[in-house]
């Protein structure tokens, strides 16, 4: 995970092939109990559940989620209330998964 602490999401506007199934189990074993998933298109994605002790806890924590989301430039769906947060990365422009969304994940799970 470290490396990829290190690292800065790159602007992807496309044209890049997503990960293969093979990629994404790599970049998996970096980051710490995010789940794959694919949704009704076929469309891999990272995600994963927070707990919390309150529903201020889980707020600020969705605010910093926010702040790294800007800084990186990468973007996921977040919903969240009372005592949970539940986190989705995916790269929209190329429909799949690549490295930006590993490097999202590692830093979101820093802050945690």
């Amino acid at each position: 995970m470290t490396n990829l602490l290190n690292k800065k999401c790159v602007p992807c506007e496309g044209g890049i092939i997503p990960f293969d199934i093979s990629e994404i189990h790599k970049y998996q074993k970096k980051v710490d109990g995010w789940n794959v998933k694919k949704n009704e298109k076929e469309i891999y994605f990272l995600e994963k559940e927070f707990t919390f002790k309150n529903f201020i806890n889980s707020q600020d924590f969705i605010n910093k989620v926010g702040k790294i989301s800007e800084t990186e430039g990468h973007h996921p769906d977040i919903s969240f209330g009372w005592g949970y947060a539940k986190i989705i990365i995916t790269t929209h422009a190329i429909e799949g998964l690549s490295e930006n969304d590993f490097i999202l994940a590692a830093k979101i799970d820093h802050i945690f």
